[in-house]
Parts: structure tokens; C-alpha cells; sequence
């Protein structure tokens, strides 16, 4: 068994979202004491935003006549990609900002959706290529939104990542959320209990 970390928060030691999925992984090792754990922190090495040059490689597959960026470029996207789906699990830090995620987990993203490893375009429309894992989405926001009337409107955080991933074919997504975290500190306590009671069902079942 192979677990896929992702951190993307830029607050290092301050992060929620990066509290929390460290416990997800504790959790998963100690259900998988032999399980190998691949991190990648994408706000500590942030892939580039794609310009003109990195385009042609990350969502067009050009492979020839590249440019040492490009050469680059292309030996990134087939690293994160080969990360993937060589992953029985994905644990994946997503912290909410201005309604939508941090830029550096967008650009990583970005690279996952190549055509012909992690989708395919058929006759009848796409189809994922990436399923068969298990996808823990950990989402911290700092106001409430889950259930509310704003979330329809402006969740463009868990509501873009579950359509992401139901792309590549990655349905089996469990989201643990910790939200209100910047609602004073009984309301951030309370969403670190919540979230932290749900890590400790995530893998009873299989440790057991």
C-alpha cells in the first residue's frame, strides 16, 4: 500500500490544513504499518503558473524541439503523474482562500490532467483513467459554509476539487473539514475536535 501526501498551505507550522493531514496519514500508518508514504509539499515547491512555453508540454504533450523548460516541464509532469497513480490513497491539504484554493495546489493540479494517462476523451464524452484510489480531501476555511446558503454560491474550494477529481475518475472521496477557524478560538477548538474525531474512524475498519 502506497499513500500520496499533499500539502499546499503556505503557513507552515501555523497551517490547519497541514495539522490535520498529518494526522490523516498517522492514522492511515498505523492502519498500514508497512505502507510507504510519498510527500510532496507544493506550496514549499510550488510548480510554476503555466505561461505560453510550459503550456505547449503540461496540457498539450509537445515532446520535441523543447526548450530546456520545456525538458523540465515534461520530466515534472510525468513525476506527478507517475506520484499518482502509483497511489492506493491520496491525502490531499486544501485550505480555502477567497473562496477557492491556494494558486500553488492549482498549478500542481494542472499537471494531473493529461490526456491519455489520467482521462481519455471518448464517443460518448470523458472518461477518467485515475480511479480505484482513495481520495481524503482535508478542507479548512476560515468562516462557515457547509450547509449554509453561501456554500452553492461560493464554495469554489471542495465543490471545484470533487469535480477535479471526479474527472480523472477519483470518486471515492472523503472530505474532512475544519471550518470557522478564524471565528475565535472556541469555534477553531471545536473544529479541530470534529475533524480530529473523524481522522480517528478513518481506517478503524481496516485496522481492525
Amino acid at each position: 500500500m502506497k499513500l500520496l501526501h499533499i500539502d499546499s498551505s503556505p503557513l507552515a507550522q501555523a497551517s490547519v490544513s497541514r495539522q490535520l493531514t498529518a494526522a490523516v496519514v498517522q492514522a492511515w500508518q498505523q492502519a498500514n504499518p508497512s505502507g510507504e508514504v510519498v510527500y510532496r509539499d507544493v506550496a514549499a515547491v510550488a510548480p510554476a503558473h503555466l505561461d505560453a512555453e510550459l503550456l505547449a508540454v503540461a496540457k498539450f504533450g509537445a515532446d520535441q524541439n523543447l526548450t530546456p523548460a520545456q525538458q523540465a516541464e515534461r520530466a515534472l509532469v510525468d513525476t506527478l503523474v507517475d506520484e499518482l497513480l502509483s497511489a492506493d490513497v491520496v491525502v490531499i491539504g486544501a485550505p480555502m482562500y477567497n473562496f477557492s484554493i491556494p494558486s500553488q495546489l492549482k498549478s500542481y493540479l494542472d499537471r494531473l490532467a493529461q490526456a491519455g494517462r489520467t482521462f481519455r476523451y471518448t464517443e460518448s464524452g470523458p472518461q477518467g483513467l485515475a480511479g480505484g484510489r482513495k481520495v481524503i480531501l482535508v478542507s479548512s476555511r476560515g468562516g462557515k459554509y457547509a450547509g449554509t446558503p453561501y456554500e452553492a454560491a461560493m464554495d469554489h474550494q471542495e465543490a471545484y476539487l470533487k469535480a477535479f477529481l471526479g474527472f480523472l475518475g477519483m470518486t471515492d472521496v472523503t472530505i474532512i473539514r475544519a471550518e470557522g477557524i478564524a471565528m475565535g478560538p472556541d469555534a477553531k477548538a471545536g473544529a479541530l475536535t470534529a475533524a480530529n474525531t473523524q481522522i480517528g474512524d478513518l481506517f478503524v475498519a481496516q485496522a481492525a
